[in-house]
Parts: structure tokens; sequence; C-alpha cells
């Protein structure tokens, strides 16, 4: 391989001077000689403003063209851009930027008024807001900056600090080189046709791996255009599509969901796109989605520490995750041992849940996991026995065909059984009128679990708990124990900023909330009625009585 290709820093430098689209955002054009121009100039600002320590940059901001100079800089400086997640606030935000020892952060106005006043560890001085004056003159000042010498810049040299998503604990900051980006750029190109006639349109967060890995990377290694939208906007998404033209995009969490809740055109299909790539979409939604646009959906299975990779393949059965790279396996976490194969019935009822579950675990070794900064705890974690440990449930049939049973601490007991809320999820999700849903479990007054569901419904849905109640009883895969006890209807399913659902909330509050609650009364009813105030009074009662701890009321 070229050496030019080993480093994010070699393939940027290959594209100085190329006139070749690069960068769009809104109405405004660079080429990729002038995106390299620009980042040029922001690696000789980060040299001129390094300070003792690891040369890190702390980026809050949307996606702009600003957030991309700064990640082409800190790549031709052999600095790392930590992404910020600007869903963070207060001192969980503070304590994101005061682990990963960054030296600048830069931002807009909106962003330094949530840094304010919170104990950062970096100066004020080195809050850059990319409206103010003195931050224009900054960059004025390197105007004549040229891609600087990156001889010393090889494929160890850290690139960026990525949060996880946090949905089950305190986000991590993943390490990721300039190495590993530059091999995924490789990958993706290859895998997914990304090549220099795409558009690639990125709808979802840069500061996510997401957007970074499979559509940053391999634009800036294929010279292909990238095309920028702020936020995610479902209403906007297609209008985005036609305005740029775009070709590829990518998407993570509930994206396609919520675009797909927007009120349908007969012109849908009437766009340029050609295929999109991302993760954790329903099998529903991407046949909806393939049929309403007219694009190819890609799903695959990864994650920011990439320590497991698992790919979809032909003729794979409906609903699953395709099959696992050597080594990559269901794994029982207490007994080490390799999970035995699920088994169904004829209707495709799972029957060994509680044995077939377990974790994914790449038991021949950390392959492309660097690491947690500054973080031992977690990376022994996950890296168990010398394996890497996903974190992530799952289960496999004969054939090796993996299903995504849910995050690690979606488990629940009902009557001494054992089972995993994403089978449960996937089945509510049929529901006609669903946007959203998360299952989980929630205390029975006596001891275990019981199931419940938070439901977003489309604008044009309301919930009938008749309906839903004959719906949840023809299900034949159902399994006897996943059926919810309660239903809450939510108006917004609480989300982190890359769309991946947060159960934490939901899950404590349980049925304690002003939100619409539907519920079987009695364990064996199947009609689901709304919870009343004397409902609810009823069920504290007989947490009381049997000393069960006390729910936490939704604010």
């Amino acid at each position: 391989m070229d050496q030019a290709e080993l480093t994010v820093a070699g393939l940027l430098a290959r594209r100085s001077g190329d006139v070749h689209p690069g960068l769009r955002a809104g109405d405004d054009f660079w080429s990729w000689g002038e995106v390299v121009a620009e980042s040029a100039r922001r690696a000789a600002a980060l040299k001129a403003l390094k300070g003792d320590g690891p040369p890190h940059v702390g980026v809050l901001l949307d996606n702009v063209p600003e957030l991309l100079f700064w990640l082409g800089g800190a790549a031709l400086a052999g600095a790392a851009i930590v992404g910020i997640n600007p869903t963070r606030r207060g001192t969980e935000l503070a304590a994101d930027v005061a682990h990963t020892n960054c030296q600048l952060i830069v931002t807009d106005a909106n962003g330094a008024a949530t840094l304010d006043g919170l104990e950062l560890g970096v100066p004020a001085d080195r809050i850059l807001d990319i409206g103010s004056t003195a931050y224009k003159e900054l960059i004025a000042n390197h105007a004549g900056a040229s891609v600087p010498d990156i001889t010393d810049i090889d494929e160890a040299t850290l690139l960026l600090l990525l949060f996880t998503s946090g949905t089950t604990g305190a986000p991590k900051a993943v390490r990721c080189t300039q190495g590993r980006l530059a091999s995924i750029a490789e990958r993706v190109e290859a895998l997914y046709g990304v090549n220099r006639d795409d558009v690639c349109y990125a709808p979802m967060p840069l500061f996510h791996g997401n957007a970074l890995m499979a559509l940053w990377a391999p634009a800036v290694r294929t010279g292909a255009m990238v095309a920028l939208t702020p936020k995610f906007s479902a209403s906007g998404f297609l209008d985005d599509v036609r305005r740029y033209h775009a070709t590829y995009f990518t998407y993570v969490g509930k994206a396609l969901t919520y675009v797909l809740g927007t009120e349908p055109k007969p012109d849908d299909a009437h766009n340029t796109l050609q295929r999109g790539f991302g993760n954790e979409a329903s099998d529903l939604d991407i046949e909806r989605f393939q049929q309403r646009f007219g694009c190819k959906i890609i799903e695959g299975y990864g994650s920011s520490e990439g320590g497991a990779v698992i790919v979809r393949v032909p003729d794979m059965p409906a609903g699953s995750l395709g099959v696992g790279a050597p080594g990559v396996c269901v794994v029982n976490p207490d007994t080490m041992a390799e999970c035995p194969p699920a088994t169904f019935d004829d209707n495709g009822r799972l029957l060994n849940a509680e044995q077939a579950t377990g974790e994914i675990v790449n038991t021949q070794g950390l392959e492309r996991f660097e690491g947690y900064y500054r973080n031992d705890d977690a990376f022994a974690q996950r890296s168990r026995n010398g394996w890497y440990w996903s974190g992530d449930l799952a289960y496999r049939d004969d054939k090796g065909f993996f299903w995504f049973a849910g995050r690690s601490a979606d488990w629940l007991r009902v009557d001494g059984e054992n089972f995993a809320a994403a089978p449960v999820e996937r089945i509510v999700s049929r529901f006609e009128g669903v946007a959203a849903v998360a299952v989980y479990a929630v205390p029975d007054a006596l001891s275990g679990d019981q199931v419940m569901a938070a439901i977003e419904l489309t604008a044009s849905a309301c919930f009938d708990g008749d309906a839903f109640g004959a719906f949840i009883a023809t299900q034949p895969d159902l399994g006897t124990k996943w059926a919810p006890r309660f239903v809450r209807i939510v108006d917004h399913m609480p989300l982190t900023g890359s769309n991946k659902v947060v159960k934490t909330g939901v899950r404590a509050h349980a049925w304690v909330t002003d939100d619409a609650v539907f519920w079987r009364a009695g364990r064996g009813d199947t009609v689901y009625r709304k919870m009343t105030d004397a409902d609810r009074a009823e069920l504290h009662a007989d947490f009381v009585d049997h000393g069960r701890v006390a729910l936490v009321p939704n604010p």
C-alpha cells in the first residue's frame, strides 16, 4: 500500500490542489484543494496555540464546515479531535472535557453559553468562538499556511477521542488512531462502493463515529464530495438530498423511523439517492425506506470501539444481523462458554431465550479496539480473558446468523424466565402507528420484573388499547412471558445526540408519570385499559405492602 494511504494526514495531503468538489454546506462550496488549504490554516493555528500536554482539541459544533476544517487540521498537525456531545450538560459535560485533557475548545456562541461557568480546565482565551472577531483574526493570521510536513505522523498517531453514546452508563472516550481510521476508509470504499462521483450527505452528528468512519473518512480517501446539514431533520431530509444531489448517506439509531414518519408524497422516490449505510434500523423500516425513497439500505453491526464485526449476507433471515467475522460468537459471561444455538418453533418463536442469549464477543482478540482514554477499568471490562466483549446481547441460530437482543442492561426476568428486550421491541414495532418503541423491565410488586413498553406514535396515530391487546394476542413469535403489562405513550422517545434510545429515565419512572399509561390490570387480562390515579395508588400500595423500593416520579 502507498505510504500516503496509511494515515488520514496522508490521505488529506493527496487532496491538496484537487479541484474536484470537496464540501458543500448550504450554498457554500469548497473544492478538495480548498478544504485542505483551510485545514492547513487550522493546523498552523493549532501548533501556534499548543501548550503543555497532549494536543487535544475539543469541538462543540453542529455539522458546519469549521468542524471538518478542524478535523483536517488536527490530522495534518498530528493532534486529536475530541467530539464533545452537545446533548450533555453541566458537571457531566465539564467532566467529559476535563477527562480528555482538551487544550483548546472550538465552538460557537451557543456552545460557549453552554460551557460558561463550568470547570473545564481550559483557559477562557482558549475557548474559540468561530463567530467572534478574535477567531476570524486568528485564522486570517495563518492564511498563507501550506500543508505541513507530516513525516512524523504515523499509523499510531491518535486522531479521535469519540465518546460512546452513554445509553447504558457514563460515556467513555474511545481512542481512534490515524491508521485505524484510514483502514476503515479503505474498507468502506470496498464494501459500500463509495467513489469520487458520490455526494456523501451527512445528516448524522459528526461528533459520532458513524458519520466520521462511514462517510467523512471514505470521502477523503476517494475524493467524493461531503454535503452538510447542521442538525438531523426528518422533515428536511429529502429536501437536502435533492438540493445536494446526494447519492450516499449514513444513519444511526431511529433516524430512518423519523424520516418515514414524515408525510409521504407520490414523488418521494424521485431523488438521486443510491444507498445508505447505518445500524439499528428495523427490517420493517429498511423495507419501507427502500420502497418509498428508491435507494438501497445497507445495515451493519458495529460500534465506535470496532472490536466485533457482523455483516449482512444475501438470503439471510428477516430480522437477523448477519454472520460474524471469524472469532465473533455469543458467550455466556458467567460461564465463559459459547451459548447453544437458538431454537424456534414453526411460528418463529424463540424457545430457549435464556440459554441462547449471551454477549457478542470476539474470542480471537481485541482486533481493532484501541482502548479508552484514561479509563483502565472500562478497558479491562471490555478485554476480559484477552477477548473483546461488546456489551451487546444476541442469540445465534444453528446456521450462524446473529439476532440482536439488546444492551447488556436489557435483561428482564418474569416469573423466573430470563429474556432480552430487543426481540420484544421488534414485535411491538409491527403495531400500526408505532414510530419508535423501547421495552424494559419494571419491578413486580412481589419479585422479579414486569414488561413495560414506551411507545412513540406517528403524527397521525392514536393508541387503541383494545386493538393493541388483539395485536399482541395474535403474534405467533411472542414468547409466553414477553407481552408488555404496561404501555407508556410518550410524545418523544428520549434519545442521545445520535438518535439512540436512552431507557434509563423511562425505566426508573415506570408508570409514575403524567404520560398516558395503558395496562393489563390482571396478569391474565388481554385488554389494555388506561391507567387511572386510583390504579396507580393501588399499585403503590402493593409495593409498600411487599417492601419493594419505591419508583422515581417523572418530573
